[in-house]
């Protein structure tokens, strides 16, 4: 990889790190209702690609579904999870995504997954289930169980958009954002009464944050990533941008002071183990899984 490429993947992994702790900040700190806050991010992306709607992918009906699973439905189950949880913890509970859309691909499409993959996939999955356990109470984190279900809706997505004809990465934002305005503003509307009183007297840098989160990540960031991914192979692009993860993990117990203990180790180093695993076994689902995945 070009050194040039390779300092523009640094700096969109920083600039997704970045985002999970601005989130975090945003719905626990400046206390803003999860809903609304996701409802006005697809408002800004959407506004910003109206142009591309067009040509139409077909069919559109599971352009419509895809686009809420990957849009409206993946970030609502997030943002409301990491109001419970801490961003370091969410960015391991993220890495499921890929095995869950293996799992998903065998079940639906039929597509085969040899033994070194599953074992990636049980490993991923016990490192996940180590970072997600409260020892505590002996039950499951329910913050990061609403951030994995988020990444069951997204791989469900992921899997979906296999049916769909002309894709563009710039026409599926424009999508997203369209499709899931609606269905996020009004189930903010029904759950989060007071958000229009929040909107009017929130501080600049709630602004400041739906601007980030909108424009340079959504737009900006993935933009980059998809241009990176046409330059080089899946696999390389899947096992670099494990640096987002572990610099979200730097970020968040450096700026937010978030809990870091053996627990957190081990299961990150789990995770990220059954990801490379994985990943350098190449995959035709975990390479369209990286060209639609827009997590950040």
């Amino acid at each position: 990889m070009a050194p040039r490429d390779f300092a523009l993947l640094m700096a969109m992994c920083l600039i997704w790190a970045v985002n999970n702790i601005v989130s975090k900040y945003v719905v626990s700190t400046l206390e803003a209702p999860p809903l609304f806050y996701a409802a006005a991010r697809f408002l800004i992306v959407a506004a910003c690609l109206i142009p591309f709607l067009r040509p139409v992918p077909r069919p559109i009906w599971r352009l419509v579904i895809t686009a809420f699973l990957m849009g409206g439905g993946s970030f609502g189950f997030m943002f409301v999870g990491l109001k419970y949880a801490t961003p370091s913890a969410a960015s391991v509970v993220l890495q499921l995504g890929m095995p869950i859309t293996l799992i998903l691909s065998m079940l639906l499409l039929g597509e085969r997954v040899r033994w070194v993959r599953g074992v990636g996939i049980l490993v991923t999955f016990a490192g996940v289930l180590t970072v997600m356990w409260d020892p505590h109470g002996f039950v499951l984190s329910k913050g990061l169980m609403l951030v994995a279900l988020s990444t069951i809706m997204s791989s469900l997505g992921v899997i979906l958009t296999k049916q769909i004809e002309g894709m563009r990465p710039l026409t599926f934002q424009a999508w997203v954002g369209v499709v899931s305005l609606i269905p996020m503003a009004g189930l903010s509307a029904l759950l989060e009464p007071g958000q229009i009183e929040f909107a009017r007297t929130v501080g600049w840098q709630f602004w400041a944050a739906l601007i980030f989160s909108a424009i340079i990540v959504s737009l900006g960031a993935h933009t980059v990533y998809v241009t990176l991914l046409q330059r080089y192979e899946a696999n390389l692009i899947s096992a670099l941008i494990l640096a987002t993860p572990l610099t979200t993990i730097v970020l968040g117990v450096a700026v937010l002071h978030d809990p870091f203990g053996p627990r957190l180790v081990i299961g990150s180093l789990l995770a990220i183990a059954g990801i490379l695993i994985i990943a350098l076994r190449g995959s035709q689902v975990m390479a369209m899984l990286l060209a639609l995945r827009n997590r950040a």
